[in-house]
């Protein structure tokens, strides 16, 4: 029998106004993590309840923080990454389903590739109402590419399915303003600074309902470009900041 990855986790989930599924997210996650692993929420200013129910959990590995205006969720998810502490940090959306298993398959997968920076899985798509929208997320996608060129083309790291290390988040920090979402300058970035490892089995069931906080329909071409332009920038600018040894000597890039 194999023994069970001991690695502590940090898990970083923004919410807003997400009481409705917080419950089942909630409980899928902490059935899953360690004494020694931490559950970062950021309330980025809910105002149906979420941040009142979160303050009466009583678990010593939730750590609860909370906005006093609306931030958006890429605020939300930086200002948790700044907040977490362990090597190995998850990205966690507010109204999904981790499945039984994920955190033990990601640790032994950074575990079994130490120079990956980004450990992301598939995912099964469901809907408001638990139905099976697709039994695979990347299938969707055409499969998972995690190139720097095929993000440009078409995204397809999806931070609910993604862990990073703490290589990466001292890098990605802080995120450029002119970037379009975390997950995608996350996976931008981590492509070119180390390996990215794919788990081809859902780990999560990723719902996609009308109250996402992140936009479940196509946006215009004009905007894609635009996103597309922004990410190559700030990238490059990025890189070439670590590169000369600069980065981290102004606020933000």
């Amino acid at each position: 029998m194999n023994a069970r990855p001991t690695s502590t986790v940090s898990v970083v989930m923004a919410v807003h106004n997400g009481m409705r599924y917080l419950d089942a997210q909630i409980c899928s996650v902490l059935s899953q993590l360690d004494v020694g692993d931490e559950l970062i929420v950021i309330d980025d200013f809910s105002r149906d309840g979420s941040f009142e129910w979160l303050t009466n959990l009583k678990d010593e590995r939730i750590h609860l923080y909370r906005h006093e205006r609306n931030t958006g969720v890429l605020r939300s998810f930086e200002d948790g990454l700044q907040k977490s502490r362990n090597d190995i940090v998850f990205l966690c959306d507010q109204d999904d389903v981790w499945l039984p298993g994920k955190r033990d398959a990601v640790v032994s997968e950074f575990g079994r590739e130490p120079r990956a920076l980004i450990v992301i899985s598939d995912a099964e798509v469901i809907d408001a109402r638990d139905r099976v929208l697709a039994a695979s997320f990347m299938a969707t996608r055409h499969g998972f590419k995690g190139s720097f060129r095929h993000t440009l083309i078409s995204n397809r790291y999806l931070g609910c399915a993604m862990a990073v290390r703490r290589e990466l988040i001292d890098a990605a920090l802080p995120i450029p303003t002119t970037v379009p979402m975390h997950d995608m300058w996350l996976g931008a970035l981590g492509s070119l600074l180390g390996q990215v490892s794919y788990i081809p089995r859902p780990l999560i069931r990723y719902r996609r309902h009308g109250g996402n906080v992140t936009p479940s329909h196509r946006q215009s071409w004009s905007r894609m470009v635009r996103w597309r332009f922004s990410l190559l920038g700030a990238t490059c600018q990025r890189i070439a900041r670590i590169a000369l040894g600069l980065h981290r000597q102004k606020p933000r890039a």
